[in-house]
């Protein structure tokens, strides 16, 4: 059961992969994520359906549109690889468990905040706000499927916790954080903290030092300067994903 799930996910996350690269092309800049259908952004050509499997298309076209011959990002399978690998990973770490589906969601919203953010330095809330109302009502299903309404009430802490930390370094350093990242770590707490506050403290922790390696990294490799800004949300994805993956085991560790 456990492997055929783990298959099942993998080829969803493909599939929800392809649709991320819609959305995170066409979120930014105001367009509908569900017309017209996909296109080639250089030339306009619509894409067939042999030209649209994900990863595979992108291998046999060699990176390049069919009609144009435009080279096409490297981005677009990355994204469909990493959606599958995260659902992957997070089928393996629940199994058939009710709350599945909302974790499932929950990464495919940070996905696709991440790649917006690091194009854009933008979290909009037209992909945060959904990520939001689809992984809030599949946690309160979770709960009630298997009587589990402390998770529920937990969830409801770390999402307040969290969004009041990094509300407080937003009013106090607003150039160093973005409200963006205040709403980002609300919907992070929430989701992580079903799975106990401490998980949503582990989540920020990782957060921040995920983000102080790298930053420090860049700054003495030279590409970045002191001054750049780094976008903080894919690092609190990384840090959430750290935290729900493996979060257990961690504050088992620490003693937590």
């Amino acid at each position: 059961m456990t492997g055929l799930l783990v298959v099942a996910c993998a080829l969803v996350g493909l599939a929800v992969g392809s649709f991320l690269n819609v959305v995170i092309w066409r979120v930014p800049r105001e367009e509908s994520v569900v017309r017209p259908r996909s296109h080639c952004p250089a030339c306009g050509a619509q894409l067939a359906e042999r030209d649209n499997i994900p990863v595979v298309s992108w291998l046999l076209l060699r990176g390049r549109c069919r009609s144009c011959g435009q080279r096409i990002s490297a981005r677009y399978p990355l994204v469909e690889l990493l959606a599958a690998v995260v659902f992957v990973a997070t089928a393996v770490r629940f199994g058939a468990d009710w709350v599945l589906p909302a974790y499932l969601v929950f990464f495919a919203g940070l996905v696709a905040l991440s790649a917006i953010d690091l194009d854009l330095h933008r979290l909009p809330n037209r992909v945060l706000y959904p990520t939001l109302f689809a992984t809030a009502p599949l946690l309160v299903l979770a709960s009630a499927a298997a009587h589990r309404w402390g998770n529920l009430a937990r969830a409801a802490e770390g999402g307040v916790l969290c969004f009041a930390i990094l509300l407080a370094i937003h009013l106090a350093a607003p150039r160093g954080m973005g409200f963006g990242d205040v709403r980002l770590a609300g919907l992070i707490g929430m989701a992580t903290g079903w799975l106990g506050v401490g998980h949503s403290l582990l989540a920020l922790f990782a957060a921040f030092l995920f983000s102080a390696v790298i930053g420090i990294a860049l700054i003495v490799s030279g590409l970045r300067g002191r001054r750049d800004r780094i976008p903080f949300g894919p690092f609190l994805a990384l840090g959430a994903l750290v935290a729900v993956l493996w979060g257990t085991p961690l504050l088992h560790w620490y003693g937590v």
